[in-house]
């Protein structure tokens, strides 16, 4: 599979509970649940679309550190404390991946880490090793 990479995002959550932002093995990147924070508080409060826009450009910089593009990401997972404003989100993913489509599932869940937090997304990106 390739050499093994981690990238840190110095949240202190990471080295808490023992996961990386990102995990590259090969072609293969993984980037964990990633929600709307900037220096410790949410981006957005009670915006979904804000914080979608929000974990896309987190997601976006992790890639690039890992050496992929949002246009390597080949499946997404949403979870959403409503799944009601699932349009929000929508909106934000087809403007996102408006040339290509990867697989995609959005969920709705009772909460997230946060209860300002309204949207969690991870990723899976395939680039060339």
């Amino acid at each position: 599979m390739g050499e093994r990479m981690e990238i840190a995002s110095g949240s202190p959550w990471e080295a808490r509970y023992g996961y990386s932002r990102v995990v590259r093995a090969g072609s293969h990147v993984w980037v964990s649940g990633t929600t709307a924070m900037r220096e410790g508080a949410v981006v957005g409060a009670g915006d979904m679309r804000a914080q979608t826009i929000r974990a896309f450009a987190i997601i976006e910089e992790a890639l690039r550190q890992a050496g992929a593009r949002l246009q390597d990401i080949v499946r997404v997972r949403i979870f959403t404390t409503d799944i009601g404003r699932a349009d929000d989100i929508g909106q934000v993913m087809g403007t996102l991946f408006r040339e290509f489509h990867p697989a995609a599932t959005l969920v709705e869940v009772s909460k997230l880490i946060n209860p300002d937090l309204l949207v969690e997304v991870e990723v899976d990106a395939l680039v060339d090793a």
